[in-house]
């Protein structure tokens, strides 16, 4: 008896992924529950666990192929039974959306009797002819015969590291997809690399950071308004509260939950913010829901977008919770792809490290994302009760958004900052934070 792990679905908008790292070898023993496979996907990178013990029959995908939700992966013989050795004369499976090998075409020659058949092809050529979908579009992209590739996967694949090997060793770059002219002001200047230069290997999580900021510069119509807020109504109860919600709660209380809890009535006021946008197929998607994202700075290695679901359920305390854990957790490593996945608004937060205005790139398909930034004490011109301007020290803040302006007009982004400033300013945060 055996039992095939296969690709599950790690969330529900995922479709496929990439198969980072075995963490077991063919013959290795497995317990039930232990990491057998790392997988990436578009938003993390995750552990699949065997759902049975026993042994590591077959691995069926090379690491470095990306592979659709259902696909096999590896067969797992049961406790108390050995491996079977593979075929000696089986082919290495193919994966999905895999081309089949190409065909010798024939070549002209006079009639004879039946040839002897063929001498196989050499380990390199055949190997080459089973490739994943990421190794072929790497290895076209560098120009790059896979056949002239040394494979170190099952069967002497050509694996996607083993391309990247290759190209370190070779000192390729990607083959433009055409040749473009030149610019009237002459050729982009190169920067040259010096000696005493160092050049690092991209991480997978800065690879999708890139991806997706650049998706999204190319996909929303980006604009940036911002405005003032005066903190004092916010102020004068964080202070006087801090310390018993420090006590009560286990972490610091910062702005960041009563600006969430502002957002949330911002958003429901101007539902047009929490919505999609879709202009091929000419509709606006106006969402149910409220679900959070929380960028989180994973100690300068990187970002993360954490989704707190119907977030305007929640009360102030219970977004300040929310925020806090799934910092930790993205922190920690510990989000699934469910963790991350469908936020309709986002909220991003350099202000504690001091910046002064910030203009964020949207992260789609949300519509727009709010930047907070430092608070400070400043001077400011004030009305005092019997109608007389006087200036006074108050802590005063900054909030961006960035907007998709595809999806609505500036007016409605004044008008929602606007919202968010009166609440802030306004409200009985008392009140809120009970």
């Amino acid at each position: 008896m055996s039992t095939t792990v296969s690709m599950p679905q790690l969330g529900e908008t995922v479709t496929e992924g990439t198969v980072l790292r075995w963490m077991k070898q063919v013959g290795d023993p497995i317990a039930r529950d232990e990491p057998i496979v790392e997988i990436s996907t578009d938003k993390v990178d995750t552990e699949i666990p065997s759902p049975v013990a026993g042994v590591v029959a077959e691995l069926l995908v090379d690491e470095g192929a990306a592979i659709k939700v259902g696909t096999a992966m590896a067969v797992i013989a049961h406790e108390g039974e050995e491996a079977p050795a593979p075929a000696a004369e089986s082919p290495p499976p193919s994966e999905p959306d895999a081309e089949p090998p190409p065909t010798a075409p024939a070549e002209e020659e006079p009639p004879s009797p039946p040839p002897a058949p063929a001498a196989p092809a050499p380990a390199g050529r055949a190997a080459a002819a089973f490739l994943s979908p990421v190794v072929r579009k790497l290895a076209r992209e560098h120009g790059i015969d896979p056949a002239a590739v040394q494979g170190t996967g099952r069967d002497g694949r050509v694996t996607r590291n083993d391309v990247l090997a290759y190209i370190e060793a070779m000192n390729l770059r990607p083959l433009p997809e055409e040749t473009p002219a030149a610019p009237p002001s002459g050729p982009a200047e190169v920067h040259a690399v010096q000696e005493e230069d160092e050049t690092r290997k991209l991480s997978r999580l800065r690879v999708r950071i890139a991806a997706n900021m650049v998706k999204s510069l190319q996909t929303a119509a980006h604009v940036w308004t911002s405005m003032e807020v005066d903190y004092l109504a916010v102020d004068r109860v964080r202070l006087a509260r801090r310390r018993d919600f420090k006590e009560r709660e286990g972490f610091s209380l910062t702005y960041l939950p009563f600006i969430a809890r502002a957002v949330m009535d911002a958003l429901r006021k101007f539902p047009v913010v929490n919505s999609t946008f879709d202009l091929e197929g000419r509709t606006a998607t106006f969402l149910r829901d409220i679900d959070l994202g929380i960028a989180v700075d994973l100690d300068r290695d990187g970002l993360v977008v954490a989704t707190i679901k119907n977030a305007d359920d929640l009360t102030m305390r219970g977004l300040a919770r929310r925020i806090r854990d799934a910092a930790d957790r993205a922190r920690a490593g510990g989000l699934g792809p469910d963790d991350v996945a469908r936020s309709s608004f986002t909220i991003t937060n350099p202000g504690p490290f001091g910046s002064f205005m910030s203009a964020p790139v949207i992260n789609v398909p949300n519509v727009a994302i709010l930047s907070t930034d430092t608070v400070t004490k400043r001077p400011k011109v004030i009305t005092t009760p019997d109608g007389q301007d006087a200036i006074a020290i108050r802590p005063i803040g900054y909030l961006g958004l960035s907007w998709d302006h595809r999806a609505f007009d500036g007016s409605t982004a004044v008008l929602f900052l606007r919202r968010i400033k009166d609440n802030l300013e306004n409200w009985d945060w008392e009140q809120h934070l009970l």
